[in-house]
């Protein structure tokens, strides 16, 4: 059974892809898939029961793809293109489909642990998305190997432990970083009371009241995060500006960040 946060996640994905087909169509099919909605839910387990980290399950993952759409969204808007379309190898629609797939699926690893779980998680989403791209491109090879092979980048690279190249890698791990709202950490912050390794992604990610995704002032994609409390400043230095850091799309994106009530400061 899926939850309602699921199911609005979802609903969200599917309006923002009303306007290209073959990623609607890919969409819904993983929406669908059993196996793959087994592991995000397995992932979740792993990580909040027994690690003690905040949600990397279905709801993350769906939230993830649901950022790095809106984000590449803004750029099309924008006229900049993605790298598949910059290199004339690809489409814009191509783009979009390996984002869905990379953030559908960058946290199947978490099954098996925390440690080079990106890895894993490459790894584990290989069948899924052989099968997938073969039920919404049946005869297009090419479409084919260069969406599985610029997922796959995303995917592995989502942790910025892998160098990526990409502007849609890019793009999955800027969406990765930015989910990091209190809502995230609610289940592990009411089952774990005693102190654990990871409990400081939990409490931070518990001070982040909001984060919004829009058009910019100065660059294209502008995000805003609003919090209660100081110790939000560790989820955005130590987690999301080293993933914007390390993105291809930083160029691409300016940062504000403050403290409910207080001016904004604005990191990039």
């Amino acid at each position: 059974m899926k939850s309602v946060k699921e199911i609005s996640l979802e609903t969200k994905i599917i309006n923002r892809l009303r306007n290209n087909p073959c990623c609607l169509q890919l969409a819904e099919y993983l929406f669908a898939d059993d196996e793959l909605q087994e592991m995000q839910d397995y992932a979740n387990n792993v990580s909040i029961k027994r690690l003690g980290y905040n949600d990397h399950g279905p709801v993350h993952m769906r939230q993830v793809a649901g950022n790095a759409i809106k984000m590449l969204n803004i750029l099309q808007s924008c006229g900049i293109k993605t790298s598949l379309e910059e290199e004339e190898i690809g489409t814009f629609e191509d783009s979009m489909c390996a984002v869905i797939l990379a953030g559908l699926m960058h946290d199947l690893g978490m099954t098996i642990g925390r440690q080079g779980h990106e890895d894993m998680s490459a790894i584990l989403a290989q069948p899924i998305i052989d099968r997938a791209l073969m039920h919404v491109f049946p005869n297009d090879l090419h479409r084919r190997v260069v969406i599985k092979s610029l997922a796959t980048e995303a995917i592995i690279g989502h942790m910025s432990t892998t160098k990526i190249h990409s502007i849609e890698a890019g793009i999955i791990l800027i969406a990765d970083g930015c989910d990091m709202t209190k809502g995230r950490a609610r289940i592990p912050m009411s089952i774990h009371t005693a102190p654990r390794v990871g409990d400081i992604h939990k409490y931070s990610a518990n001070a982040i009241n909001r984060i919004g995704i829009h058009h910019g002032e100065r660059k294209p994609i502008r995000i805003d995060i609003e919090m209660s409390g100081d110790v939000g400043f560790f989820q955005i230095e130590e987690v999301l500006l080293t993933k914007i850091d390390s993105s291809p799309a930083k160029q691409f994106v300016e940062l504000y960040a403050g403290v409910a009530g207080q001016e904004r400061k604005c990191y990039l």
